[in-house]
């Protein structure tokens, strides 16, 4: 009874003792055993692993690649067109005993802290360069400046352990107090724009007109001197066609004259006319005789 009541105890133990010596890493970590603060092993693929109870402990990281982002800052490009941006980047632990050489017990939270200060410095070193514009930013050159901005903030964050995998440029814009005085800018200049592309038409207008209108007067003096030829020509033509007809009998000549001028007379609301007995009218009106043969008949 009494080995029994010691044994069963110490069983206890040594099997508690054995289990808190055994640690599993699983394929999306890293861990590293420490005894007293120093790292005594590296353990860096999935499966079991010992240490020493009480004495050793195991410290875990993550192997998986990590999103941080950014804080927003302004940058200032070459063109002094302040930019607010606002990015992100991809890292993985690449060096897992140098990065708790780096952070110590501060872990994932001080190793973004210290990774987001050489982002952010980057940033402003990059997108503040010279040839660097408003414009280089906004423009397909925008994937140059993310990688070169990759780039140096690996090359910083690999003293921390870190391999930084991507940066990218969420947002560019600008600040609230120039957003104003930008859209002004833009408006002023569309409206510039539209006052050329109307004064250009109303010139394009003026010359369409000028050309209409010469056309028209062109074509209506044009068509009264043809209607003065024709007029003339048909004028020619009745004054000669006249002229034979009255050559061929004088006496129908002095008649159709007569006729004319007694037509002339009594135009309007003239009705009336005072002749003498011996006016020639009235030698055609009451003389029965037909015209063109008085002569004839007394010969």
């Amino acid at each position: 009874m009494n080995k029994a009541a010691y044994l069963l105890p110490a069983l206890v133990v040594v099997i508690a003792g054995f289990l808190s010596s055994i640690y599993v890493v699983d394929e999306r970590e890293k861990a590293l055993v420490l005894q007293f603060g120093q790292i005594v092993t590296v353990k860096e693929t999935p499966g079991l692993g010992f240490k020493i109870p009480l004495i050793q402990e195991v410290v875990k990281y993550d192997d998986r690649i990590l999103s941080l982002d950014t804080d927003t800052i302004e940058v200032t490009p070459s063109d002094d067109r302040r930019l607010v941006v606002d990015a992100f980047a991809r890292y993985r632990i690449a060096n897992v005993v140098q990065f708790r050489q780096a952070v110590g017990v501060g872990g994932l939270r001080t190793a973004e802290d210290r990774l987001g200060d050489i982002l952010n410095s980057q940033i402003r070193e990059v997108l503040g360069a010279d040839q660097v514009t408003s414009d280089t930013i906004l423009s397909q050159e925008r994937r140059v400046l993310m990688n070169r901005i990759r780039d140096q903030s690996r090359a910083q964050a690999l003293s921390l352990g870190l391999d930084v995998v991507d940066v990218r440029l969420k947002q560019t814009n600008l600040p609230d107090q120039n957003l104003d005085a930008t859209f002004a800018r833009m408006r002023a200049e569309r409206e510039r724009e539209a006052a050329d592309e109307i004064a250009r038409g109303n010139e394009a207008a003026q010359r369409v007109r000028a050309l209409a209108d010469r056309t028209v007067t062109e074509t209506i003096s044009e068509a009264e001197r043809d209607a003065q030829i024709t007029r003339g020509e048909a004028d020619a033509l009745a004054s000669n066609t006249f002229a034979t007809a009255f050559g061929e009998d004088l006496d129908f000549f002095d008649f159709y004259r007569s006729m004319q001028a007694l037509e002339r007379s009594l135009q309007g609301s003239n009705s009336t006319m005072l002749l003498s007995p011996e006016s020639s009218f009235l030698s055609y009106l009451g003389d029965d005789t037909p015209v063109g043969q008085g002569e004839t008949g007394q010969q």
